[in-house]
């Protein structure tokens, strides 16, 4: 069982920055790929972005691309997501994710991972 856990997120003005993390209890966090996605208000979860367990590999939504960067620290069991240009569409509950995989391609689809985070709130003021 691996416990991820968020935190970073908050009330911030639009064009404004915030550092996501999320910490896995995993000691095998190397052999997970990580994934950010996120929940708005009375809309489906959808993914943001996502990074193979070296680092080597990473892949953004469209919506995101350029502004959003996803890295890792394996030897702190940690990834981030670097959210640049906040807007205020950009405002959900942003939920880490966990997959058992050792593969360069990583995916978009929420079924695929094994672990979710409880998530944390990102709030952008217009």
């Amino acid at each position: 069982q691996v416990q991820l856990v968020e935190s970073g997120g908050g009330l911030v003005q639009a064009g404004g920055s915030l550092r996501l993390s999320c910490v896995a209890s995993a000691r095998t966090f190397s052999r997970y790929a990580m994934a950010w996605f996120r929940q708005a208000p009375g809309k489906e979860r959808e993914f943001v972005a996502a990074i193979n367990w070296s680092g080597g590999s990473t892949y953004y939504a469209d919506s995101v691309k350029g502004r959003f960067t996803i890295s890792r620290e394996n030897d702190k069991n940690t990834a981030y997501l670097q959210i640049n240009s906040l807007k205020p569409e950009d405002t959900a509950v942003y939920y880490c994710a966990a997959e058992w995989s050792r593969s360069m391609v990583v995916n978009t689809d929420p079924k695929k991972y094994d672990y979710w985070g409880q998530g944390t709130q990102v709030t952008v003021s217009s």
